[in-house]
């Protein structure tokens, strides 16, 4: 009888412990899908700002700070969680010190911004334009020369707030920062015919600002040919950025664009200047895998300025932010499809599924996430894995780039993590934290799933328990 017992138990495997190593506990869940607009950074609509300094009083007048409520308020009521800010530099364009006021100022603004939770899409400009159009001469930028100069000394601040700083758009040249009606960057009564010297002026501006910036940062520059001409790219998509291009800290591959016509006419107001206009808008569709897009809406332009037409080019161009201040009509004739803009601008990350598996002292996690927005983050991010026990928390760094997280695409994710040393039940939790603000939950990317989201955290919880025994 004895026998025959053990017998019996040495066939259901209870008595092979080898075996049963194999059998390692696996948990599956899969998730669902949420329809809320999410304040994430470094996408979405955008404010715009502005601030002057003109010669008068005891240094310079007009700047006006941002203002901490005002800027918490674009966070808590619409999910706005960027601003272009657009410093003017009227004192400036005639004397080649910047005064030490004036930095300081930027500095007070850059904080205001760190405090509100939000980043800051920056430019600097010299001037607005004159009655009447076309904007009379001169037009009020500053030489070359003494660009330079104010880049080296604006230098220090950039670098010291990069961490709000989501990009700078080139700026410095012509009327709005804009690199058309220029004093001294293409010829003044023609500002269409630009030389050769012309040309290499704008580069050294571009390269003094890209050199100002940290490597991981990028900027971007009005129109595709202006990257095109300075960088010796050709249009179409050849001239785009290939996937072993990006990130290389090269040139090229930290330039971007911003449309400040998009949708107004077919050439959105000579925004693309290729024969034929698909060219550029191929070369800028290619770019923006990697790149950012953003800019604003200028006039309407029935049918293509409407939803249908919109929406495609959007998602063609990868488009990250465009400003909600301007054009109202534009952005009024699209509806209820605002909402979905709201959405899809930029990155917008969801789960699929996990499966987590434990043994041996490790923890397999394997993940299937979408990107449903029309872009992809164009900064670095870290990714990490969080096991959370009421007494402990253990953070680990995994490999990944969600820069490399396309648009409209699945990308799977598999990592094999070492398990926490001390025995528990843990939460699995995944967080993808911005590096320099990675203590700053509000910077940290939450994703679009139902009853995750950690917002005292920035974690996203996976829903799934590792016991560690």
């Amino acid at each position: 009888m004895r026998r025959r017992l053990a017998a019996a138990v040495c066939a259901i495997g209870l008595l092979l412990p080898a075996q049963q190593a194999l059998a390692a506990p696996t948990s599956t869940h899969t998730y669902t899908t949420s329809d809320e607009v999410i304040a994430n950074p470094e996408r979405g609509f955008y404010h715009h700002t502005e601030t002057h300094y003109r010669p008068g009083g005891n240094g310079g007048t007009g700047y006006v700070p941002l203002d901490l409520t005002t800027l918490r308020t674009f966070r808590t009521q619409e999910n706005i969680t960027q601003i272009l800010r657009v410093f003017y530099l009227e004192k400036f364009a005639s004397q080649d010190a910047i005064d030490k006021q004036y930095l300081d100022l930027v500095r007070a603004d850059f904080r205001t911004a760190r405090a509100a939770g939000v980043k800051v899409i920056v430019r600097f400009a010299y001037a607005l334009p004159g009655a009447g159009w076309p904007p009379p001469t001169p037009y009020g930028d500053a030489p070359v020369a003494r660009v330079l100069e104010h880049i080296q000394q604006l230098t220090p601040v950039l670098r010291d707030n990069a961490d709000v700083i989501e990009l700078v758009q080139s700026g410095f040249v012509g009327l709005w920062g804009e690199g058309y009606y220029t004093d001294h960057f293409s010829d003044p009564q023609d500002p269409s015919r630009v030389s050769d010297q012309n040309w290499a002026d704008r580069k050294a501006v571009t390269d003094a600002l890209l050199k100002a910036l940290p490597k991981d940062r990028m900027i971007q520059v009005r129109t595709p040919y202006m990257k095109q001409r300075m960088y010796g790219v050709p249009t179409g998509t050849a001239g785009g950025l290939t996937a072993e291009q990006a990130y290389d800290g090269s040139p090229v591959a930290r330039i971007g664009h911003h449309n400040d016509c998009f949708l107004a006419s077919p050439d959105d107001f000579g925004t693309y200047l290729s024969d034929p206009i698909e060219l550029d808008k191929d070369f800028v569709a290619q770019d923006t895998n990697y790149v950012p897009e953003g800019g604003e809406t200028c006039a309407v332009n029935p049918p293509r300025s409407e939803w249908d037409s919109a929406a495609a080019e959007l998602a063609r161009l990868h488009v990250s932010f465009l400003n909600t201040d301007y054009n109202k009509d534009v952005l009024g004739s699209w509806g209820p499809n605002i909402e979905v803009a709201k959405q899809k601008l930029g990155y917008r990350f969801a789960l699929d599924q996990s499966t987590v598996t434990t043994r041996r002292g490790t923890v397999q996690v394997d993940l299937q996430l979408r990107n449903d927005g029309w872009a992809a983050p164009y900064n670095p991010r870290r990714v990490q894995l969080i096991f959370q026990s009421a007494k402990h928390t253990y953070k680990v760094d995994v490999p990944a780039d969600p820069r490399r997280w396309g648009a409209g695409t699945t990308t799977s994710l598999n990592w094999k993590v070492a398990a926490p040393p001390v025995p528990g039940k843990y939460q699995l939790m995944l967080n993808l934290p911005d590096p320099r603000l990675s203590t700053h939950p509000e910077y940290s990317i939450r994703l679009a799933n139902n009853g995750i989201w950690q917002p005292s955290s920035g974690y996203n919880d996976l829903q799934q328990t590792v016991t560690i025994g």
